[in-house]
């Protein structure tokens, strides 16, 4: 997601700067190059020498005549991105007044005037992140481009983000955003039919591609809606804040009968600019019964057929560009290329991304990128697959 990224991170003085070396690693797990740059506040809450180890590079801790903050920030300077996290309402209310009295602020107010991406993960207590000249100074950095990544309003702090959301902004800041001002649904997950109270009909689906696939739409600039099918063993409140399942890189609609994924897809895709359907949903439903099933007896089951969501889409949406996802088991390449094909067809699909059922709830997949005219293979880690998937759209919408 960050391969090859150089990314200065600026430290400011809040307790959560107790975060950067772990913040430091999970940027360099997503390929970034990472260097540091801390305020005199910050170096009292975090040794200058735990950043100088977790980046493998020297740390600024003040500016001097080698123009340190030109070095990173100005015109083809290092950074890509200058990533200021923690930031203090101290820090954020100087760089909306251009004061620079610390190598963080130094670093901004250069990196503003140069072009390169700045991204702001505010921390501090929520009282001072309410303060209307905090709340005016955040609208009017961003005013200038910058990229805010919201804080988590718990136990009276506001704080810092999650790794995950900040590494996904970075990346977002970063990247080409070729699907910048589209509209993208992502349908994901496994969807489940009631048989009684307690049991249910469902698949193997952990909801892993249809995630990253989202995320990969907003690294590159989309606004993703993600209905979610939010059964079986990869809930998607586990990457959620406590209290709720708001994930940062979409609108989650929860769901959970195909019916409702129906529903809900309809409804996103109405002001919608794609789809893509990596969502397991349920082919057949039951009456749902109105007590438990006593155990001990022979059991028929009536299975009635569920509606096709992209064929309903496609009746309701006729242009919209829909990319379809499609599982076998016969493990053969051409018995997949053909399936594909019929789907591609049949609901006029932009592409179809084909893989078997194997991969279900694995981190490593294999698919056949299956389009009118070509076939592309990959094999990969699933946010890999997300990325192919997530540039093909935008050549598709473009």
């Amino acid at each position: 997601m960050l391969e090859g990224v150089n990314v200065a991170l600026g430290v400011t003085g809040s307790i959560a700067a107790v975060k950067t070396v772990e913040l430091t690693h999970e940027l360099q797990r997503h390929g970034a190059n990472v260097r540091g740059v801390m305020t005199g506040s910050a170096r009292g809450i975090v040794h200058p020498w735990a950043l100088e180890f977790a980046t493998e590079r020297d740390v600024v801790t003040e500016i001097t005549g080698a123009v340190e903050h030109v070095d990173l920030c100005g015109f083809e300077g290092w950074a890509d991105v200058f990533l200021i996290a923690p930031a203090t309402a101290n820090t954020v209310g100087k760089i909306a007044s251009a004061v620079d009295d610390t190598p963080v602020t130094t670093c901004a107010t250069t990196a503003l005037g140069s072009g390169t991406p700045v991204v702001v993960a505010p921390a501090m207590h929520e009282p001072m992140y309410d303060h209307p000249g905090v709340l005016e100074a955040i609208e009017r950095v961003e005013s200038w481009g910058v990229d805010f990544v919201d804080p988590r309003l718990e136990e009276g702090k506001a704080k810092i983000a999650s790794e995950e959301a900040i590494v996904l902004e970075v990346a977002r800041a970063a990247g080409d955003r070729s699907l910048e001002g589209e509209r993208v649904v992502v349908t994901s997950g496994a969807t489940s039919e009631a048989i009684d109270p307690v049991r249910v009909l469902t698949n193997r689906s952990s909801g892993k591609m249809g995630r990253a696939v989202a995320k990969s739409c907003y690294v590159r600039g989309a606004d993703v809606t993600l209905v979610h099918g939010d059964v079986g063993p990869h809930p998607l409140s586990q990457e959620s804040p406590p209290g709720g399942t708001s994930v940062p890189y979409a609108d989650v609609r929860e769901v959970e009968s195909a019916a409702e994924m129906l529903e809900a897809t309809l409804e996103a895709c109405e002001d919608a600019d794609a789809l893509v359907c990596v969502a397991a949903i349920s082919d057949y439903t039951v009456e749902r019964r109105p007590e438990k099933i006593r155990s001990g007896q022979d059991l028929s089951l009536d299975l009635e057929s569920t509606p096709k969501l992209i064929d309903r889409v496609r009746d309701r949406r006729p242009e919209l560009p829909i990319v379809g996802f499609k599982t076998e088991t016969s493990g053969d390449d051409g018995a997949m290329i053909d399936a594909a094909r019929e789907t591609l067809e049949r609901a006029d699909l932009a592409f179809v991304v084909a893989n078997d059922a194997s991969v279900m709830g694995a981190d490593h997949t294999r698919a056949l990128l299956v389009h009118a005219s070509d076939v592309a293979r990959f094999e990969g880690s699933k946010p890999g697959l997300a990325d192919e998937v997530a540039a093909s759209l935008a050549v598709v919408v473009d």
